[in-house]
């Protein structure tokens, strides 16, 4: 029986891990949005509420709308929906923010009409949602909250999305310091060109990183966490950075870097008492330039978007 109305908990997100830059991510299960919609006669989108950060109610201005309007109008869909979102991500924060908004309703209206569309079309209805927020349709973000897991978005154009293996202890502690920074403004930074030198050893680490998720060989893990290319830039945008990642490491972390554009910072451990250990760590840190944060410790989400009772 299709229901009328769903709750959702719809995923915070880590992007790039490392380097993977647009093109990995991975999906949290201790933080994330949590959105109502419900089936209306109406057609179209209202959205009916929005709690926790003042965002355009506007369907043409907000994530969740455009996205649910590019779903609306593949589908030729002759009635509507009303949503509530109730923002626990804070916008700017690196953790994948737009990437619920937008994921979290074409996901739910998927549901709600009797799911008609794969996973890999509801991607590239939440594409547009992203577009609206970055000025770029990337899916680094909306696959993991999707698809659930680890997933490499191995092309845009045409989309082709691969999961990948989520080891079982495999967890990721993530700070966010109470900073903006907007994906707009940290793509601007970016140099447009890379030398041959800083290619190789990036897409070495990406195929060693991949092979090691798949064998759950930690050391290999811990060995192709590291970013030649996005993170040397970024990296200046946030406060502490170099001491945080220091400290991650030394606490006995993977590996540590920049969650999508920043300004949070994750790091991934094995097991969770490391990963807590980490995240102490790297809260110390944050704590002696007096920056207030968040602090998150999770394991992989591989649901990814899921229904709440």
């Amino acid at each position: 029986m299709i229901k009328e109305q769903i709750r959702l908990f719809c995923p915070a997100t880590i992007a790039n891990i490392s380097c993977g830059f647009d093109v990995l991510g991975l999906a949290l299960d201790s933080i994330g949005d949590e959105m109502v919609l419900r089936k209306v006669s109406s057609p179209g989108i209202k959205i009916t509420g929005i709690t926790g950060q003042d965002l355009p109610l506007e369907t043409d201005k907000n994530v969740a709308g455009v996205a649910g309007m590019a779903m609306i109008k593949a589908l030729e869909y002759k009635e509507g929906f009303e949503i509530e979102i109730h923002k626990k991500i804070k916008p700017g924060s690196g953790i994948g923010s737009s990437a619920a908004s937008a994921a979290g309703v074409v996901w739910g209206m998927n549901q709600l009409m009797g799911s008609p569309c794969s996973d890999h079309q509801l991607v590239q209805f939440a594409m547009e949602g992203e577009k609206l927020a970055s000025g770029s349709a990337h899916a680094d973000n909306v696959a993991p909250a999707i698809y659930g897991g680890i997933t490499l978005v191995r092309s845009s154009s045409p989309l082709d999305i691969i999961r990948i293996n989520s080891p079982e202890l495999l967890y990721a502690s993530v700070i966010h310091p109470h900073i903006e920074i907007k994906t707009s403004d940290s793509r601007k930074i970016l140099k447009t060109s890379i030398s041959l030198a800083d290619g190789i050893k990036q897409w070495g680490n990406l195929g060693a990183l991949i092979a090691g998720l798949f064998k759950e060989d930690y050391a290999l893990i811990s060995r192709s966490l590291e970013d030649h290319i996005i993170e040397p830039v970024r990296s200046i945008l946030i406060p502490g950075f170099d001491d945080i990642k220091k400290a991650a490491l030394a606490a006995g972390a993977l590996g540590c870097g920049i969650s999508g554009s920043g300004p949070s910072i994750f790091a991934l451990s094995k097991g969770g008492d490391k990963a807590t250990e980490v995240a102490k760590a790297m809260s110390l840190e944050l704590s002696k330039i007096k920056l207030n944060h968040d602090t998150y410790v999770s394991v992989i989400n591989t649901k990814g978007i899921y229904i709440l009772p």
